[in-house]
């Protein structure tokens, strides 16, 4: 079992020891869960009061928050955590046996790079390309063209459609589909004709992709998703469009084609954009937004349709108070009615 004391923890997060500096630490738990042995994390204000009860060992914080168990002090301190959990971590999926698995079928033309584990049943088309120590985990197509980067983790029942690029560091999850055609069809009077596909999907490096998201393969060109974007389960994401780096869109977010997404933008669970606007850099989009025009740059959008954020929050409080108003207004235009009368 790992053990570090922790003066050694704080040295690796850049912490401040508050109290015993020779506490030994073997594991990492959540404030609630946490046994004695284990160091926790307080980055959200509304767990303070666990301070008091939690048998962690050690708690990270922003600051000593009267707690009676040691703590590293730092700025940052779920980033503390997630560095201190990766020493307790066991076996990685990229640690597995390295090879190709006896079912898999590898196409004589693919380039397979060193180090690269292959599981069971999955397909390796012609002329892919898959970098030095990638993961395939089983049941996962690589479709004809298509290349995957080094260090990649590749989980069950991806596809990744013919001609697709992914990076380095990629993480594709389960039932990811990357490159499905476009829905694109244009009328022949009642008749719905399919137009062809031809573009393909471009990932770039340390993205994440979560599981049954699907990426549409561009019309013509690229449909581009930018290093360090991390992209949520059951996302839908259409032909053309361009995730800018650093990216976060939250599960069931759906963005329509030819929409481009800046950088560090955040877009919250359930929104959905149209096509063909611009979401400028560091811009929010609050949950269920439906954004139907673009958004400039360093803005919070929220409702529907998406406005300012602030001026969506006075909408949201009025329309709490409409049944009273509707009151007082029938009210009125019956006291209205009644002096007419008197007239």
């Amino acid at each position: 079992m790992a053990s570090y004391s922790l003066v050694e923890l704080a040295r690796l997060v850049g912490g401040e020891v508050i109290g015993d500096a020779s506490v030994e630490i073997t594991g990492v738990a959540g404030i609630k869960e946490a046994h004695e042995g284990d160091i926790t994390f307080l980055a959200n204000p509304k767990y303070e009061s666990y301070l008091a009860t939690t048998q962690a060992s050690a708690v990270i914080a922003a600051g000593n928050g009267g707690s009676p168990k040691p703590v590293i002090k730092v700025a940052n301190p779920y980033l503390a955590f997630l560095k201190v959990m990766s020493l307790f971590t066991g076996e990685t999926p990229g640690q597995r046996q390295l090879g190709v698995h006896p079912t898999a079928t590898i196409a004589a033309s693919a380039s397979i790079g060193a180090d690269v584990s292959i599981g069971a049943y999955c397909f390796v088309g012609e002329n892919v390309r898959i970098g030095d120590r990638t993961t395939i985990l089983p049941l996962v197509c690589l479709c004809d063209d298509a290349m995957v980067g080094a260090d990649c983790l590749v989980y069950p029942h991806v596809t990744i459609r013919e001609r697709c690029e992914i990076g380095d560091r990629v993480i594709l999850h389960a039932g990811a589909v990357i490159g499905a055609d476009g829905f694109g069809y244009a009328k022949d009077g009642e008749a719905n004709r399919k137009i062809p596909q031809i573009g393909i999907v471009k990932i770039e490096d340390d993205v994440e992709i979560g599981a049954n998201t699907t990426i549409d393969r561009a019309t013509t060109e690229v449909t581009l998703i930018r290093r360090g974007a991390k992209i949520d389960n059951l996302v839908q994401i259409a032909h053309n469009v361009v995730v800018g780096e650093h990216s976060i869109l939250a599960a069931q977010v759906g963005v329509s084609g030819s929409t481009q997404i800046g950088k560090n933008v955040t877009v919250a669970g359930q929104a959905g954009l149209v096509g063909h606007i611009h979401i400028g850099d560091n811009a929010m989009i609050g949950a269920q937004g439906g954004v139907t025009k673009s958004v400039p740059a360093d803005t919070k959008v929220s409702g529907y349709p998406a406005r300012e954020h602030s001026c969506a929050r006075k909408i949201y409080a009025l329309w709490a108070r409409l049944p009273e108003l509707f009151r007082e207004v029938k009210n009125l235009a019956k006291r209205v009615e009644e002096l007419e009368k008197r007239k």
